[in-house]
């Protein structure tokens, strides 16, 4: 009987574990969860999103992207309106307060990034993440 391969998804969860174990400290001293920090780190980096395609980029699945925008909401980190051309479509953007949040972060979470990047080596890094994106690109 052929030995089973190593499991792609299962080593890839242990890595994500690995590489958070850099982050998790930092959004605990925050009061964030990492669902949160995704959505404050996509939204700084658009005006704002529609809610599904929101819920896309931060790999955050739509019936918990409602309340995790809701709790978000109530703390004064996002705003929430209706798109003026279909009243059925959410837009969601950073409030002041996430955004200052964002601002206040950035240097820690660069510094994480930083020591990952000197205990992993940037050679690895730049290499892994190349893989990776080219991985998050196959068809299902």
């Amino acid at each position: 009987m052929p030995k089973p391969r190593q499991s792609l998804t299962l080593t890839l969860l242990q890595a994500r574990e690995a590489a958070m174990g850099f982050f998790r400290p930092s959004l605990n001293q925050h009061g964030l969860t990492e669902q949160q920090w995704r959505v404050i780190r996509i939204l700084s980096q658009h005006d704002e999103l529609e809610i599904n395609r929101l819920a896309e980029l931060a790999c955050i699945l739509k019936p918990s992207m409602t309340g995790v925008l809701m709790r978000m909401e109530a703390a004064g980190m996002v705003e929430r309106r209706k798109a003026e051309q279909d009243q059925r479509r959410v837009l969601v953007r950073l409030a002041e307060k996430g955004q200052t949040c964002f601002s206040s972060m950035s240097q820690t979470m660069e510094a994480n990034y930083q020591r990952l990047q000197a205990e992993f080596g940037e050679g690895k890094l730049q290499t892994m993440l190349m893989l990776l994106n080219e991985l998050k690109t196959l068809k299902r």
